[in-house]
């Protein structure tokens, strides 16, 4: 299972977003968008990050905290160009994530695509539900879900 805590650290967040134009730093990196679902055995993380070059993405885990930094680098252009609109934000962002323990974080997977990177992160074996015999007096047995 996901877990979040301390609701304010967003919101901290968000008002950063909303009442500076200040690109993030590695001391204060912006909020990244994402989206979190279960599929079937696995949880799936997509965070929204176009316009970011796969070198510049980091993502680690440390005892139950996963944790994701991104840069957005300006484009590099030619001298001879000059930049008429720039509305994607520029700087470092990042999001955290706190990992239940039914979670097998030694086999997490991750994929950049199109702008996206997903995160898939299985159930541990111990967490799956799993059928327990019953045996009787009288040599019956009889199974139950668990």
């Amino acid at each position: 299972m996901l877990m979040r805590t301390d609701p304010f650290r967003e919101f901290d967040r968000l008002a950063q977003q909303v009442f500076t134009n200040a690109a993030g730093t590695w001391s204060r990196p912006t909020a990244m968008p994402m989206d979190a679902y279960r599929a079937g055995d696995e949880f799936v993380v997509a965070f929204d990050l176009p316009g970011v070059d796969p070198d510049a993405i980091e993502v680690n885990i440390e005892r139950d905290v996963l944790t994701v930094k991104a840069e957005r680098r300006p484009t590099r252009t030619d001298q001879s160009v000059e930049m008429q609109v720039s509305e994607r934000p520029l700087g470092v962002f990042s999001r955290q994530l706190f990992l239940g323990d039914t979670l097998d974080t030694d086999q997490i997977k991750a994929a950049y695509d199109v702008g996206v990177l997903t995160l898939r992160i299985p159930i541990a074996e111990q967490a799956k539900p799993r059928k327990i015999e019953i045996s009787g007096g009288q040599d019956t047995r009889k199974e139950i879900n668990a």
